[in-house]
Formats: structure tokens, sequence, C-alpha cells
């Protein structure tokens, strides 16, 4: 096999997205999965398909240039794109918060990063339990 065939693939398909408001629903309707932070905030749940999904929500009251919003946007689904094979088959939102757009891009990618840990730490400990039971 050559080198090629053994690394991951670190793409972000339509597959690994929630596309619609049922998709948002079923997340935010009892989430037991949370990751806070004063910037951001994660929710996730079990997911009902094999990969991990990631939906967005980037309100313009908290981040009011459209140009700061797309940044972050750009900078969450790459930190979930390089972590996407470290979480196991969940659906997660990320929600910014207020004065998000004043961080620069490496302390914004350092917070995610620490966020998705705790969100694949969880969602483990909820797996194995829902195995037990």
């Amino acid at each position: 096999m050559s080198l090629i065939e053994h690394q991951q693939d670190f793409s972000f398909y339509k597959s690994n997205r929630l596309l619609n408001s049922s998709d948002f629903s079923y997340v935010f309707d009892n989430a037991p999965i949370k990751a806070s932070h004063p910037n951001f905030l994660i929710l996730a749940k079990p997911g009902q398909n094999t990969v991990p999904r990631l939906g967005l929500v980037i309100a313009k009251k908290n981040v009011r240039l459209a140009v700061k919003r797309n940044r972050l946007k750009r900078l969450i689904r790459e930190s979930f794109r390089h972590k996407q094979h470290h979480l196991p088959a969940i659906d997660a939102i990320v929600l910014a918060r207020r004065g998000t757009e004043n961080l620069n891009n490496i302390e914004i990618t350092k917070i995610l990063n620490d966020l998705w840990q705790r969100v694949a730490k969880r969602a483990t400990k909820i797996q194995r339990e829902s195995q037990q039971a």
C-alpha cells in the first residue's frame, strides 16, 4: 500500500454537516454532552449517523461583522476537520459567544482543540455507559 492510502481523509463532506432544522433540533433538545468556554459552547448528542457531524451557530448579535463571522466559521470547520477522526459518531453544534471575534486565530484554535477533547471524552463515556446498560 502506498503512503496516500494510509493517510486519513481530512475532508469536510456534506455528510459531516448538520443541514436542516430537524438536525439542529435533535441536538438542541436535551444535549447530554456540553463543553463550555467563555467564548464558545459545544452541544453534542450521540449521532444517528456513523460519522461525527458539525453545525454552526454564529449569531450576528454576538459577532457583528460578516468578515469576522466567516473567519470564525472557517476556523471552527478547520478544527473539526482535523479532530473528526478522534470523535465518536456525534452530532455537535458550536455556538460562538460575545467577544469571540477579538481573539486571534491561534487562541481560537487552542480553545477549540481543548473543547473537542472534552467532547470526545464525554461522548466515549456516554457510549460506554449505554453499551453496559
